[in-house]
Formats: C-alpha cells, structure tokens, sequence
C-alpha cells in the first residue's frame, strides 16, 4: 500500500472510530463521570519528570507542558466532568528513582495513567513495574524505536521519522559523505547510529567514527579534538541533556564553525540553544517533527499561551509539545472508553486523532504517531527556520532498522509480535 493511500486509510478509520463512539458518548461519559465520584470526584495521574539533576534542562519544561494541558482541560469541563488531578514525582535524572516513583504512583497512590519518563533509560527502567501493575505510560519523547509495549503509548517520533529523510537530504545538500557520528552512552544513541549508518549505505555515505561519552559528559575537548583530526564532512550528533550545551560550546571554542563543519542533530531543540546561547548553534541543523518556528494558527496560538503562561523567553519543543497534546489525547480516550481501567484507555487511544500544534496526528493501531518528518537550520535569534518536510505524516515504523515496513508489520495492536522481531533481531 502506498504511503499517502495508507494515511488515508488510517484517518478514515480514527474517524469512523469516532462516529461510531460519539453515538455512545452520553453513556461512556456518564460512566467515567460515575467512576471517578464512586473515588472522589476525581481522576488521578501521574505526572513523572526530572525536576533536578542533569536531564531537568529538558524534562521541566515536559512536567511544564503537562500541566498547562491538565489545566486547559479541567478548565474546559474535565474528562466527563471529572477534574484531573496530576501527582507531580521528581525522578532526579536517575532511572532507579524512576523506579521508584514509578512504584509509588501506581500502588501508593492508584494513579489512572502517568504521563512521563524522557530518556530511554528511563522509560526501560519504569516499563517492567507498569507490566507488573497493570498501569499505563503516556511517553513524549523521540526514541529509537526497537519497542511495542502493551503498557505505553509512544507519541514523539520513531527513527524512520527522523532520519529516512536527515540522512540523505546531508548527503544531498550538504553534500557531505564522511559522517562523525557522536552521542551519549546509552540506548537511544547507538540505536540511532545504526539507523544512520543503514541510511549511509544506501546513499553512498561512509562512517569515520562512532565515539560515545557518558551521559552528563561536560568534558568535550579530547573529543572535538579528534573530530578535528580525521577531519569529516559532517559531524553527526546524538548527544543528549545538558552534555549538547557543553559538546556546541567546545565545538566552537576549538574554531569549528557550521560553515566548516556542520552539526547535524536529532537531539539538539529549542530549549538546548536556549541554554547554549544562540551563537554557539546558529548554522547546524536538526532534524524534528515539530519546531516552534512552524507557522500554522495552531501552533501560533499555542506558542502564545505557552508564553503568556511561563514568559516570554519561554521556547517549544518537540518533546514539549508532544507533552502537550498527547494528554489531550488521553482525555479522548477516556471519555470514549468510558472507564478508567488503563487497558481500555490504550485501546481507546488507537485510532484517536487531534490537531495539534505539529499538525493532525492520528495514533496507529502500533500505539505510535503518525508525524510529519521536518528538517530545520538553526538561526542567530535561538529560533530555527524549516529547510525541508515531508508533504504529509509518515506512518511510524519503531523497528524499520530491521526491515518493519507497511506490509510486514513488528508492532501489533496489543503489543510486539514477539516471534517475529525474535526472528530478525535476535532478541
């Protein structure tokens, strides 16, 4: 099946979904309305964030998100006319008091869903104690894919939506064959360079290195020294949290210039350039669904809210914005489902669609977002100006780097179709 035909399809079924729901709707909603007062008049969440330590430079302004989203829609009425109430929990930039937070929400505290986790050390490290428990993860954040889990419902991109067009519109455009691929020591990195160097095979790119440092690493001189040695076409960057500000600054302190030696990110956003300082970025490139510069009303509006509500330095972001709205999701899915057991709202969200500030995301039978894949330059103001994207959503793919297409399908509507990806990935 074609990609647009098979877009279409999906909107055309969440939209039956929906037609179909909304003829019960009256019922599901009084249902909710019923469960949530037999507990107190309220729908409790948790809402799970680095507030502290060295990730809390990206996941505050997730918790920040979250918030703003509960609010609009207790103010609008609620989830069928009960008040969301978050349980805010500190994870400290550590996935075992991830762990433990995690555990306290779900059996202290008898949380409906949690909306958190930001690395995936993180959501790894939670996702066992949500499958014992039975709860369910509303997950924000891009990742590396590999993963279907019948407890999460993942709304930030899949590798395929970040990289099948970043890989060869570098090669093209920039025209840059030899790629220093560099990122922080953990999953999401290294998964992400072996899609790249998938990508780079196919179009007639090579890998001069793939070096890795500890997340957290502020120390980058021996490495950007190197970089400059072996003297690449493009730097490839997977670094994550507040190791970006100290990798662009070194970068630029040792007299490398995007105009020399492009950085060329899938992590590096809005509110990174914010904390680096908006020169050390001016000139790389980053590859994102969402960028705050997309003009469209939507995401007018939201930018300004967001301001009004937190200043007007404030910035957006990808992982932010899918904080956002994927909690306005979860309100659909409740309301539809009408019950606030987790696995009937995981079913409830398939199919859910929502305009968000990215554009019309629509949830796919693998509990992943059909998003549109965008390629942006980063400017002198902090802000970054949208150089390529794809003419509409591309369907989400979490394993592609191991032949997942259309047609043959990893991910199934209640979870992973575990013989399969056994099979190819040998896991």
């Amino acid at each position: 099946m074609k990609r647009r035909t098979f877009i279409q399809t999906a909107i055309a079924s969440a939209a039956t979904t929906a037609a179909v729901s909304c003829a019960n709707r009256t019922t599901q909603v009084t249902n909710t309305s019923t469960q949530a007062a037999a507990s107190g008049g309220d729908i409790k969440v948790g809402v799970l964030f680095s507030l502290t330590g060295g990730l809390a430079i990206i996941e505050k302004s997730l918790h920040d998100a979250t918030l703003m989203a509960i609010d609009e829609i207790n103010t609008a009425g609620g989830v069928g006319g009960a008040k969301l109430v978050p349980i805010v929990e500190d994870a400290a930039s550590d996935p075992r008091t991830y762990q433990e937070k995690a555990r306290k929400l779900l059996i202290s505290d008898n949380v409906t869903t949690v909306f958190g986790c930001y690395t995936s050390a993180s959501r790894k490290a939670v996702l066992p104690i949500f499958q014992q428990r039975k709860g369910l993860l509303y997950y924000p954040t891009y990742y590396e894919g590999n993963e279907c889990s019948g407890n999460c419902i993942y709304t930030g991109a899949v590798p395929n939506q970040q990289q099948s067009n970043f890989v060869p519109w570098i090669v093209e455009n920039l025209n840059a064959k030899r790629f220093f691929i560099v990122g922080s020591n953990y999953v999401y990195p290294r998964e992400m360079s072996k899609v790249c160097q998938i990508l780079l095979k196919e179009n007639g790119g090579q890998v001069v290195a793939d070096e890795y440092l500890p997340l957290g690493h502020t120390e980058w001189a021996p490495l950007v020294n190197r970089i400059r040695e072996l003297k690449p076409d493009v730097v490839y960057s997977n670094v994550v949290g507040d190791s970006v500000i100290a990798f662009y600054r070194e970068f630029r302190n040792q007299g490398l210039t995007a105009e020399s030696l492009p950085i060329c990110a899938t992590v590096t956003s809005e509110i990174e350039v914010a904390a680096m300082g908006a020169e050390f970025a001016a000139g790389h490139y980053t590859s994102f669904p969402y960028f705050q510069a997309i003009q469209s009303p939507t995401n007018t509006e939201w930018v300004k809210r967001v301001k009004e509500r937190f200043g007007q330095n404030a910035v957006t972001h990808h992982a932010m914005e899918c904080s956002y709205w994927q909690v306005h999701i979860f309100k659909q899915a409740a309301e539809q489902a009408g019950d606030l057991d987790p696995m009937r709202i995981r079913e409830a969200t398939i199919g859910q669609t929502y305009d968000a500030p990215v554009g019309r995301v629509v949830i796919d039978d693998n509990a992943h977002a059909f998003l549109t894949p965008r390629i942006a330059q980063a400017q002198s103001d902090g802000q970054f100006r949208v150089v390529d994207e794809y003419p509409e959503p591309l369907e989400p793919l979490p394993y592609s780097a191991y032949g997942e297409t259309s047609q043959s399908r990893f991910c199934l509507r209640d979870g992973l179709d575990q013989e399969k990806a056994k099979a190819v990935t040998g896991t």
